[in-house]
């Protein structure tokens, strides 16, 4: 979602991104760490954040019982601190653990959130696509921003001498634009969860979201 990052900026909206683990495991070298922390840092300068959370949650230890407990803890402090409009959240279906490990913890924050509805806090819960394609109902066109975009990608050489990522991401986001206009050159998508099914699982929303191909006559975004 970087280039919807930028544009927000460009628009004078204030973003904050959270970073959930230390990345230790996305690599070889001894000052790995220090090295991404330094890299997502010049990403996040570069995109416009306002605001940059690095946490050191164990790579790879999101899903385990104390620490998923205490990622949902803070995840929690956090959102309910930064009081947002939207919180956006990797994907259901990523291929990463660590992203489907974040998702779970960033919805168990919003469930415990929701349930104290007398604090005023319900923000808008948005899915984001990574490295796969996911069940979306809302498309952003990011062609003005691409570029920018792909700089911020080529920051992360930790983990660009790993995988081409740019340009895997890159084209996912050209993929996604099968349904726009010509004009349009890369689109990041993203799933909006309804309010009626703030409530619900995860796996029931991926699910119901995934039943709706099986619907005869209608369009898939």
């Amino acid at each position: 979602m970087g280039g919807s990052l930028y544009l927000a900026a460009r628009q004078g909206i204030e973003t904050v991104v959270v970073v959930m683990s230390d990345g230790a495991l996305g690599g070889e070298a001894d000052d790995l760490v220090e090295r991404r922390q330094s890299e997502v840092r010049a990403a996040a300068s570069l995109l416009g954040v306002n605001t940059l959370h690095l946490w050191d949650f164990p790579d790879r230890g999101l899903s385990t019982g104390a620490v998923a407990d205490a990622a949902i803890a803070k995840a929690a402090a956090c959102i309910a601190d930064c009081q947002p409009g939207t919180v956006f959240m990797p994907g259901m279906l990523e291929l990463h653990p660590d992203h489907r490990a974040t998702a779970n913890v960033v919805w168990s924050a919003l469930q415990q959130l929701h349930e104290r509805p007398w604090r005023g806090l319900r923000p808008a819960s948005w899915f984001y696509e990574i490295s796969v394609q996911s069940p979306v109902n809302h498309l952003v066109d990011i062609s003005a921003a691409v570029d920018v975009k792909k700089q911020a990608m080529e920051i992360y050489a930790s983990q660009n001498s790993e995988n081409n990522y740019p340009e895997l991401i890159l084209a996912l986001n050209k993929a996604r634009t099968f349904s726009m206009p010509p004009e349009v050159s890369h689109v990041e998508a993203y799933f909006q969860v309804p309010e009626t099914q703030w409530g619900w699982s995860l796996q029931k929303i991926c699910q119901t979201a995934i039943d709706r191909y099986f619907e005869a006559g209608e369009t898939k975004e």
